[in-house]
């Protein structure tokens, strides 16, 4: 199986923020990104660009993954800003909305001849309609690009959508980029939370975005850290009987049975494939030391 690298929680940091950035260090997130875009006004972009790059190449975050959100490349930001980010070397660089192949493509270039080192890779923002509807293609074009990452802010705004408890206006565009990540073997990270004083709230949707699938959720505040990180790790009750699952099963491989059954339920290979996966997730967090 596919080594995994947990992204329970993946925390936007100000660019403009030094203390923020520094607190980062602390966190107990799975990743964070430091962020060049929304987070920075546009007279401060030049200066946040140089204390986030050498954030992320100071190694100073431990095992934590981090990344840079870099401008939009419809801004006249976004070329300095991914030059800088290359040169930096960070884990990967979050580029706000990727709305075609093409546009993967030109980012894999515009890396590559700014000399970013091979290890760092793209994670694209899907957050307009068209994205939606092109996610397959935009999640297949590049082995460079590892993740997507749901911009569900804009994609509301796009489809003149309301918040609403449950999302229904969103679940569409958030099955076909699920489909699409699954399809091209690539991870896909749930957007944001707004409302940081209703933790309840933040719950209850990191809840639903687990049973969707994601692989966890990007957050705007410390504060939701901890429910994230809990919701999207597996239970010791999982693990269990995950462990369960695939004793069971080679057992009756060794008598000679192509079924098992565990509790009464019957149990095949895609139980064992999904039991594996649970294990493989929880050794991967239990090495990063939460």
């Amino acid at each position: 199986m596919t080594t995994i690298r947990p992204r329970r929680s993946v925390l936007y940091m100000p660019g403009a923020n030094e203390r923020a950035l520094e607190k980062a260090r602390t966190l107990p997130a799975d990743a964070v990104i430091l962020d060049l875009e929304d987070a920075v006004a546009p007279d401060a972009k030049e200066q946040a660009r140089e204390r986030v790059c050498a954030a992320a190449a100071s190694g100073a975050y431990g095992r934590r993954e981090v990344t840079i959100r870099v401008n939009a490349v419809d801004t006249e930001w976004h070329d300095a800003d991914l030059h800088a980010a290359a040169q930096a070397g960070p884990d990967a660089v979050v580029v706000p909305k990727v709305g075609s192949a093409r546009e993967v493509h030109e980012l894999e270039r515009a890396l590559e001849l700014h000399g970013a080192p091979e290890r760092t890779a793209i994670w694209a923002m899907v957050e307009t309609p068209a994205a939606m509807l092109r996610a397959e293609e935009i999640a297949g074009a590049s082995e460079r690009l590892t993740v997507l990452v749901m911009g569900t802010n804009d994609l509301a705004k796009e489809l003149h959508a309301e918040f609403v408890p449950g999302r229904a206006p969103l679940l569409g565009g958030l099955s076909l980029c699920l489909l699409a990540a699954r399809a091209t073997g690539k991870a896909i990270l749930d957007g944001v939370y707004n409302d940081v004083s209703d933790l309840a709230g933040f719950e209850a949707e990191c809840v639903q975005g687990r049973q969707f699938g994601f692989d966890g959720k990007t957050l705007i505040h410390p504060s939701q850290l901890e429910p994230c990180n809990r919701v999207f790790a597996p239970s010791a009750e999982e693990v269990a009987r995950s462990r369960q699952i695939i004793e069971a099963f080679e057992q009756a491989k060794a008598e000679g049975r192509g079924v098992a059954t565990v509790h009464g339920r019957m149990i095949e290979n895609l139980h064992v494939d999904n039991a594996r996966r649970i294990l493989a997730l929880a050794d991967a967090i239990e090495s990063a030391g939460e």
